[in-house]
């Protein structure tokens, strides 16, 4: 009887202590959850959560990749990389690097120094970089110019654009044809159904919005004829550009549409958000992927 009693104080005590160790190491769980701030969070268009490795996957089996971007997002930029090497880990040379960020008539000179016949300060020096380029965009063009991938300048001058914005299409008849061999036909169509340049009129106003549409647009057609150009059969890229460029399948996919319907495109967005734990209702069918950033993250610039 005493043994049978003393027996079932110690089951008791153990049972005890075990719940007190339990309750102790799930306190610290929830604690520990509520200290750690995700960076990012992947979903996809229809707000599931996924990851990396699924964006890695589908890269693969893409002709194309659009990687939609904020441009002083230290995220995205870091992911471009990722990205970037793991496609060329699979691909090797039949990669090429697409950049919204070069304008056609940097193209030279970007060849030049991917092949290694100037140096990083006769490049600095001789092209319009982005004020952020040595922290986002350098780290790319290091990596093609180590892994000798081909680098596409995609898009129009920005004077250019400015002055079809200003002044219509009529004004860049005036330009000598090496000018208009930089960019897309000026008779481009515009597909002003679009929703994208529905909001881009809808942010240029009665009096300035068509214009706007007519120079978003322009980016947009020169950006998908270099692409096209550049391409090469069982070659894969990977293009570098504003999220607003190729959200929706829109912008520089319709063009590229035109141009190759039976190419395989994938998209990827970047949005920002206060709550991460869920895909925003606007943010739904943005890309195939959509990374979703802190709206406190750190901007590079």
């Amino acid at each position: 009887m005493i043994f049978a009693k003393v027996s079932n104080q110690l089951i008791t005590m153990k049972n005890l202590k075990f719940l007190l160790v339990s309750l102790a190491i799930l306190i610290v769980q929830l604690i520990s959850a509520q200290k750690v701030k995700e960076a990012y969070v992947i979903y996809t268009s229809n707000g599931k959560k996924t990851n990396f490795q699924s964006i890695e996957k589908q890269a693969l089996i893409a002709d194309f990749v659009f990687f939609g971007e904020f441009h002083d997002n230290p995220i995205c930029h870091w992911l471009q990389l990722e990205l970037t090497e793991s496609m060329h880990s699979k691909s090797q040379s039949n990669l090429i690097l697409g950049f919204e960020m070069f304008e056609q008539d940097q193209q030279a000179i970007l060849d030049a120094y991917i092949e290694g016949k100037i140096d990083e300060k006769t490049f600095n020096d001789s092209c319009r970089l982005w004020p952020n380029y040595s922290t986002d965009y350098k780290p790319l063009v290091d990596f093609a110019k180590e892994n000798k991938l081909k680098c596409i300048a995609s898009n129009v001058q920005r004077k250019y654009a400015s002055l079809l914005f200003k002044k219509g299409r009529g004004a860049l008849d005036t330009l000598a044809p090496t000018i208009k061999a930089q960019m897309a036909d000026i008779q481009f169509e515009i597909d002003t159904t679009l929703s994208q340049y529905r909001a881009v009129r809808e942010m240029g106003g009665h009096d300035m919005g068509l214009n706007m549409v007519e120079a978003q647009a322009f980016k947009d057609a020169t950006m998908a004829k270099f692409i096209v150009k550049n391409s090469k059969p069982n070659s894969k890229m990977i293009h570098f550009n504003g999220a607003f460029h190729s959200d929706y399948h829109q912008g520089i996919l319709w063009y590229l549409k035109k141009e190759k319907p039976n190419a395989k495109s994938l998209t990827i967005s970047t949005v920002t958000q206060v709550e991460m734990d869920k895909l925003d209702k606007e943010n739904l069918q943005k890309a195939d992927f959509i990374i979703c950033v802190p709206e406190s993250m750190t901007r590079t610039h």
